[in-house]
C-alpha cells in the first residue's frame, strides 16, 4: 500500500507502520488503529471509538499525574525495577473484538510483554518493562485506540468498584422516548378523526421522528460498535442482527413519514430498545447477585505459617494475614503477600507473576512481593498489608501456566453461537422475503420480531452459570478449582491415581522412632532447622514431632525432589532422606517408611514412620471401585503393602518404589491408551505427575499447595468426599446439556410465532432477556438442589 498521512499526527509512512495483518495496521507515532477496506479507503479504528477531536496528543497532558512515584505505587501491583504490573479498569470492554485487541497490546509496543483481559470484571491485566516504557504510556496507547482507562484512586484504595453509568442513562433516554412516542400514537391506534388531531398528525409523526434520534444514535449504540467489531473481527455476534432490526425499523419508519404513508414503527423502535436495554440491566442485576467467582474465591485455602512474637509458629489461612505479621516462608514456598525480608538468603522466582523463572536475589530489609516462591530454604518476613485473595487465584490461572486441556462446552458454546446467529439471519431473510408477496404489511415486524427473538445468550449463559455456581459450591466444602474447565475434565475421568504419603495417610497422626548413633545437640538444631526450610510431608511430620531447638538460619539449603535435602551451617552439613542419598549403601531392606540422616558425610541413622491412614479411606475407595480404575503410587517401598491390602479393594493396584519421573510416566502410558486420569498427591513431589494427568488435585494440610502444577486443591478434612465431589461434576454437565435443550426449545416455539407474523418487536424484546433470566435461575436453583449430597 502507498504511503498515506495519518489523520492524528500527520505520518504514515512503510517505515512507521505496524501490520498486525493484510487488513489492519498502526501508525508507529501515534499508535492509530487503521483498517484497510480498499486500496483508498482507510477507516479509523481510533475515531470509532473515542470522542471527535480527541487525538494522542491532546491526551497525553491528562495522564501526568501518572509521573509522580507515589501514585504509581498505588496502581502498579508488581514492580521489581525490570518489569510492572499493573491492571487497568476498562469500561468499553464488551466483545470478543475488544478481548483480540487489547490482549494482542504486544504488537502495538514491543515492551508491553502481556495484556491478559478479564471480560466479567472488565479489567485489563498489563505486564511492560519498567526500564524502557512507563505506566503513563501504557494508558495513553490504551486511549489512543479508544479504550481509556478509568483511573480513581479514591475507589482504588477503597476497594470500591467503578460504576459505568451510561447503561442507566441509554436506558433512560429511551424509555422518555417510549413513552412519548407512544402517547403520541394513541389517535394512529383508535383511528381518532378530530379536526385538529387530522390537522397536525404530519407534525406528530416529525414530533416521534424527533424523540426516536437519540434513542438511534445513542441509546443504541453499543448494539452498532459491537456489530461492527464482531464483522470487523470475522465474527457474527448476536448484536449483529440485533442492529440490523433497529437500523431497518428507524430506515422504514422514516421512509413512511417523508412518503406520507403512514406512522411508521417508531413505537416498535423505541419498545424495542427501552425493553433490550432494560432486560440488559436487570441480566446484569441477576449476574451480580450470583457473583459466583467473587463468592469461590473467598474461601481459598492456602495456609501459611506465622511467628508470633514469642517465637512460637502456628499455620494460619493467608487471608487472616495483617500488617506487621511475621512469616515463615519455606523452600518451594509462596509468598502470599507483599513485606519486608528480615532474616534468611531469599532467591525469589517470580515466574509465577512474570513467566520469568531466573531467581532474584534479595536481602535483609528488601521488598518481596506477593506471588513470588522462595527456591533457597527458608526466609523470614513482615507482612506489609494483608491478602487479596483475588490476586493469588489469578495467579493460579495464569496464562504462563495453562496446560493444554480442551475447554469442551466454552467451545461448543461459541460454535452454537455462531451457527445461530447465521440460522437466525437466514430465517430472517426468508421469512421476510415469503411476507413481501403475501402480506407486505407483515414482513417489517416479521423480520425484526425473528433477529430480536432468537437471541442465542440463554445458550452462552448456560455452561458459565451452571459451573461457576459448582465453583461456589466446591468452595463452600474445601474443594477449590482453578477454573470452570476443571469441572468438565473432572465429569470425565475413568482412572483415579493416588499418591501414598500425605495423601492417603495423615501426617498429623503419624509416629516415628528413631533408630542409630545418638545426635549432639548441635546436630539435632541443624536436623531441625533444615527441616523447618522443606514442605514435604515427611520432613513436616518429622519436623512437627522433634523437640524445640534454637532457630538459625543456614548459610546453604537444597532440595532433590524424590531423595531428600541437605543444609549446612558454618562448618557442618547434613543430608536428611532416601538411603542412598545420605550415602548408606548397604542398608538391609526394611518394610517402613524410613528417612536416614547423615552428618559431614557421616551415616547417623534413620527415623522409620509408621502412618496412620484417613479416615474414611476403606469406605471411598469401595464406592470410586464401581466406576473407576483405581491405583496407588507411592516412592516408599513395600512395607505397607499388606495393611493396604486389608483396607482396600482387592482390583486397587499397588505400586511402590516409585520415583517423580516414574509416576509421570505411569500416567502417559495410560493416557496413551485412552484413558482420563484423576492425579491425587502433594503439591511437591508430585508437581509433574499433577501436570500431566488430566484433572491434578494437590491435598492441602496446613501446607502452602499453591502450584501452578495442580488443577484444583482438597482440604484434607474432605478427603473422603471426593466420589461426591466427582458425582457432582457430573451432574453439572448433565444440568448445561438440559439447559442448551432448553434454550434450543425456547427459541423454536419464538421465532415459531415470529415468522407467522404472530410477535410484535416489542414482545420480543421483553422475551428475549427472560429466556436468559430463566435460563440462569434455572441452573443456579438445579446445581443447589443437586448439591445437597455434599456434607
Amino acid at each position: 500500500m502507498e504511503s498515506s498521512t495519518c489523520f492524528h499526527c500527520g505520518d504514515l509512512s512503510d517505515s512507521s507502520t505496524i501490520f498486525f495483518d493484510d487488513k489492519s495496521f498502526c501508525c508507529q507515532g501515534c499508535k492509530t488503529v487503521y483498517e484497510i477496506f480498499s486500496e483508498n479507503d482507510l477507516t479509523c479504528y481510533y475515531d470509532l471509538q473515542s470522542a471527535p477531536g480527541t487525538t494522542p496528543k491532546d491526551i497525553q497532558g491528562k495522564y501526568d499525574f501518572l509521573s509522580q512515584q507515589n501514585i504509581i505505587d498505588k496502581l502498579v501491583e508488581f514492580d521489581d525495577g525490570k518489569s510492572q504490573i499493573a491492571t487497568l479498569y476498562i469500561p468499553q470492554i464488551h466483545c470478543s473484538s475488544c478481548i483480540w485487541i487489547l490482549e494482542n497490546l504486544n504488537k502495538l509496543n514491543s515492551h508491553i510483554s502481556s495484556s491478559q483481559v478479564d471480560f466479567g470484571k472488565k479489567t485489563v491485566r498489563l505486564q511492560f518493562n519498567s526500564q524502557n516504557y512507563s505506566l503513563k504510556e501504557a494508558v495513553i496507547l490504551l486511549s489512543s485506540i479508544g479504550y481509556e482507562p478509568y483511573i480513581s484512586l479514591e475507589d482504588f484504595s477503597t476497594g470500591k468498584s467503578q460504576v459505568n453509568r451510561s447503561l442507566i442513562y441509554k436506558l433512560g433516554i429511551a424509555g422518555f422516548a417510549f413513552g412519548n412516542v407512544m402517547f403520541l400514537s394513541f389517535p394512529e391506534y383508535f383511528e381518532v378523526k378530530e379536526f385538529w388531531l387530522d390537522q397536525y398528525k404530519p407534525f406528530f409523526r416529525w414530533l416521534m421522528f424527533a424523540f426516536s434520534l437519540p434513542v438511534v444514535f445513542y441509546s443504541s449504540q453499543d448494539y452498532y460498535i459491537s456489530a461492527y467489531k464482531g464483522l470487523r473481527a470475522k465474527v457474527l455476534n448476536i448484536d449483529v442482527p440485533i442492529a440490523l432490526g433497529i437500523i431497518v425499523l428507524f430506515l422504514r419508519s422514516t421512509w413512511d413519514i417523508v412518503f406520507d404513508l403512514g406512522s411508521g414503527f417508531f413505537d416498535s423502535l423505541t419498545g424495542l430498545l427501552f425493553f433490550l436495554l432494560l432486560g440488559k440491566f436487570f441480566q446484569q442485576k441477576t449476574y451480580s447477585f450470583l457473583s459466583f467467582e467473587r463468592d469461590y474465591k473467598s474461601y481459598f485455602p492456602i495456609a501459611i505459617t506465622k511467628i508470633s512474637k514469642n517465637g512460637e509458629e502456628h499455620p494460619i489461612q493467608v487471608y487472616d494475614i495483617k500488617k506487621g505479621d511475621r512469616l515463615l516462608i519455606r523452600n518451594e514456598e509462596l509468598i502470599p503477600v507483599d513485606g519486608v525480608l528480615i532474616k534468611g538468603k531469599a532467591k525469589i522466582d517470580y515466574s509465577f507473576v512474570t513467566g520469568e523463572s531466573d531467581p532474584v536475589s534479595k536481602v535483609s530489609g528488601d521488598k518481596l512481593f506477593a506471588g513470588g516462591k522462595q527456591a533457597s530454604g527458608s526466609i523470614e518476613m513482615e507482612a506489609l498489608k494483608s491478602v487479596e485473595q483475588s490476586y493469588l487465584t489469578q495467579l493460579w490461572g495464569n496464562d504462563v501456566f495453562n496446560k493444554d486441556k480442551a475447554d469442551g462446552f466454552t467451545t461448543l458454546t461459541n460454535l452454537i453461537s455462531k451457527r445461530f446467529t447465521i440460522v437466525v439471519l437466514s430465517i430472517a431473510f426468508i421469512s421476510t422475503a415469503f411476507w413481501l408477496f403475501v402480506d407486505a404489511s407483515k414482513a417489517l415486524n416479521v423480520f425484526t420480531s425473528v433477529l430480536i427473538i432468537a437471541c442465542p445468550c440463554a445458550i452462552a449463559l448456560a455452561a458459565p452459570f451452571t459451573l461457576g455456581n459448582i465453583l461456589r459450591i466446591f468452595g463452600k466444602h474445601k474443594f477449590y478449582l482453578k477454573n470452570a474447565t476443571v469441572i468438565e475434565q473432572l465429569a470425565a475421568i475413568d482412572t483415579i491415581i493416588f499418591d501414598k504419603t500425605g495423601t492417603i495417610t495423615s501426617n498429623k497422626q503419624s509416629t516415628a522412632t528413631y533408630e542409630g548413633d545418638a545426635l549432639s545437640s548441635s546436630e539435632e538444631v541443624l536436623l531441625k532447622n533444615t527441616l523447618r526450610g522443606s514442605n514435604h510431608p515427611l520432613s513436616r511430620t518429622l519436623y512437627d514431632l522433634l523437640e524445640e531447638n534454637d532457630i538459625i538460619m543456614l548459610d546453604q539449603f537444597e532440595e532433590h525432589v524424590g531423595q531428600g535435602i541437605q543444609g549446612v551451617h558454618q562448618q557442618d552439613s547434613i543430608k536428611i532422606g532416601s538411603a542412598n542419598f545420605v550415602g548408606k549403601t548397604n542398608d538391609t531392606a526394611v518394610l517402613n517408611t524410613s528417612v536416614h540422616i547423615s552428618t559431614n558425610d557421616a551415616y547417623k541413622g534413620k527415623f522409620t514412620f509408621y502412618n496412620s491412614y484417613r479416615k474414611g479411606l476403606s469406605q471411598l475407595f469401595n464406592k470410586l471401585k464401581k466406576n473407576y480404575d483405581l491405583a496407588i503410587l507411592s516412592g516408599d517401598n513395600e512395607g505397607e503393602m499388606e495393611n493396604l491390602k486389608k483396607l482396600l479393594p482387592a482390583r486397587t493396584k499397588l505400586l511402590f518404589n516409585q520415583k517423580p519421573d516414574d509416576k509421570l510416566e505411569y500416567i502417559k502410558h495410560h493416557q496413551s491408551e485412552g484413558a482420563k486420569v484423576l492425579m491425587i498427591g502433594d503439591g511437591l513431589n508430585d508437581s509433574g505427575a499433577l501436570a500431566q494427568s488430566n484433572v491434578g488435585i494437590a491435598i492441602s494440610e496446613n501446607v502452602n499447595v499453591f502450584s501452578p502444577a495442580c488443577d484444583a486443591i482438597l482440604d484434607a478434612v474432605k478427603f473422603n468426599n471426593l466420589s461426591d465431589f466427582i458425582n457432582l461434576s457430573k451432574s453439572a454437565i448433565k444440568i448445561v446439556k438440559w439447559s442448551f435443550v432448553l434454550s434450543f426449545m425456547y427459541n423454536v416455539v419464538g421465532v415459531s410465532f415470529a415468522v407467522t407474523g404472530r410477535l410484535e418487536p416489542v414482545v420480543a424484546a421483553i422475551l428475549m432477556p427472560l429466556s436468559s433470566i430463566s435460563i440462569v435461575v434455572y441452573t443456579t436453583i438445579a446445581t443447589n438442589v443437586t448439591a445437597r449430597r455434599l456434607k
